[in-house]
């Protein structure tokens, strides 16, 4: 195997072998002990070094809204994990149709784990309480199982296919208005069974 030279690197192992004052060329020493030459490619080395950091104060640590509502998610739904994306992008809408959801599913997520309700007694008894956030379970559980936040023409469809509605009856159903074949494969008969 030959071995690969490289000048440039070899002077640069022996320029840092060298002390500073054995160095005979003088614009190279006057380079070596330069305060103003060290200290901009210091600067230019940290900024460098910081573009391809991701610091941590430039992103929240964590919308604690955004956080209660997956927790709540999961209490309401039943299920231990749900799609992160979708949640975001549910939670996205449901804050943007409702300014003081946010601060509602938070109380609703903490009245939860206070009381250790069961999901099928919490709508009677925020009903029972007069709770200002009654109304939250149902908006998450639709938007959820259907897709869907809002009502009639503030209505707004955020899922469709990922919704749970179509993810739970996945097996047997596909979601309406999707044909998978051929045009017009829905005219004969199925071959398979149910």
């Amino acid at each position: 195997m030959k071995a690969v030279t490289r000048p440039w690197l070899a002077d640069l192992v022996m320029s840092n072998n060298q002390e500073s004052d054995d160095c005979n060329d003088p614009c190279r020493r006057a380079d070596l002990r330069d305060p103003v030459r060290r200290a901009l490619l210091a600067t230019a080395l940290a900024a460098y070094a910081s573009t391809s950091v991701r610091w941590a104060s430039a992103a929240p640590a964590g919308d604690r809204g955004q956080d209660a509502f997956l927790a709540a998610s999961k209490f309401l739904t039943g299920r231990s994990s749900l799609d992160p994306q979708q949640a975001a992008r549910l939670y996205d809408a449901l804050t943007s149709a409702d300014p003081q959801f946010s601060a509602g599913v938070q109380a609703l997520t903490a009245l939860i784990d206070q009381q250790k309700v069961d999901p099928l007694n919490l709508q009677q008894m925020l009903d029972g309480q007069h709770a200002a956030f009654a109304a939250l379970p149902k908006k998450i559980a639709t938007a959820w199982y259907i897709g869907v936040v809002g009502d009639d023409e503030n209505a707004k469809a955020v899922t469709f296919e990922t919704s749970l509605m179509s993810v739970i009856t996945s097996d047997y159903l596909k979601p309406p208005s999707y044909c998978y074949g051929a045009y017009g494969s829905w005219v004969g008969k199925p071959t398979g069974g149910a």
